[in-house]
């Protein structure tokens, strides 16, 4: 395949609005020894791409101003050290930016073949929430069967995923969704209870639920608003791993709680993360959910796909919260 010079994408024209995301022609990208150019099929749209909208989360300084962290697509091109993929191999990749685009460059440790049985739109749901899911609850939460589990934000794509690896090792999940259809669909993916937080008031039901015992892990999306209360709900020596703070990030702490329940206050962000850090969670990734789509034990919950040049309104939808699982933008005409 001839690789034109130059490529459509989303680019943002000033932080801001949605509206303030552009289609527009840019050069198309170089490749460096151990990087693949993929001719991208989908790509996912996440909360860090918004963030990136209002200037709140800037790329790293070798990344690419183009919004998009994760794609699927087809292998158009190797660098000279790429020893474990070829031209025209379909794969999914966590990307260094630059996914809202007809062609991006990945680094070879961090992409993998799509699964069996999955099409290029639910790849493109896979890694950037696959790859930090997996971070939060297995590298640093070191989650096990049985334990119980609070995951806020239930219905996004985050929340579908944690949901569905927590129960894959048969551990008890709880959850927060903002109406009946998110419970109901959370509970279709095997939460074992779903509480609809504008209507119940969720630390007296989880107390009430785990019979004053609380919970082992809480993965949280909220931050300020919920933090006092998601201490208290957690146990003896329980973990609270960050992954957002939706309602601020500045919150007030009870130390003596943290000491006297032995708490960790642990957070991360994937993007950040060196090469050698992220080739190592994309293997781990590989090795655990890999057997697991192709069983069909998971999947990727894919709520709607808008084509490339419609990326406003995806982020729209996505700042409504009115989504369930993952919004995917299509690199179609």
């Amino acid at each position: 395949m001839n690789i034109p010079k130059t490529m459509k994408c989303i680019k943002i024209k000033e932080y801001g609005s949605a509206k303030n995301l552009v289609y527009v022609n840019e050069k198309t990208p170089s490749i460096s020894d151990s990087e693949v150019l993929i001719h991208v099929n989908a790509s996912g749209v996440n909360r860090p791409d918004i963030l990136q909208r209002l200037g709140l989360y800037s790329p790293p300084p070798d990344a690419s101003l183009i919004p998009g962290l994760e794609v699927s697509g087809k292998i158009i091109q190797i660098g000279k050290k790429v020893k474990n993929f070829k031209v025209n191999d379909k794969v999914c990749g966590l990307v260094h930016g630059g996914g809202y685009a007809e062609y991006c460059k990945a680094h070879e440790n961090h992409i993998l073949a799509i699964p069996k049985g999955l099409n290029y739109i639910e790849a493109a749901g896979i890694p950037e929430t696959y790859f930090t899911v997996w971070t939060k609850l297995f590298d640093i939460g070191k989650i096990k069967k049985n334990q119980t589990l609070l995951v806020h934000g239930g219905s996004s794509g985050i929340g579908t995923t944690a949901i569905q690896l927590a129960k894959a090792i048969k551990c008890k999940v709880i959850t927060t969704v903002g109406d009946k259809k998110k419970a109901e669909f959370c509970n279709s993916l095997g939460a074992d209870l779903t509480i609809i937080y504008k209507k119940e008031d969720f630390f007296k039901k989880i107390l009430a639920y785990t019979k004053k015992k609380g919970v082992d892990i809480i993965l949280d999306m909220i931050g300020k608003s919920y933090f006092s209360k998601n201490l208290q709900l957690l146990n003896d020596k329980g973990k609270f791993i960050s992954i957002a703070f939706l309602s601020g990030n500045e919150v007030n702490l009870d130390l003596s709680l943290v000491l006297k329940k032995r708490i960790l206050i642990t957070g991360s962000t994937l993007r950040p993360r060196t090469i050698s850090e992220k080739s190592k969670i994309a293997k781990h990734v590989k090795n655990f959910c890999w057997p697991l789509f192709e069983k069909k034990t998971i999947k990727p919950i894919i709520y709607k796909t808008f084509k490339l040049n419609e990326a406003v309104k995806a982020h729209k939808l996505m700042e409504s919260s009115k989504h369930i699982g993952k919004i995917i933008l299509l690199n179609k005409k």
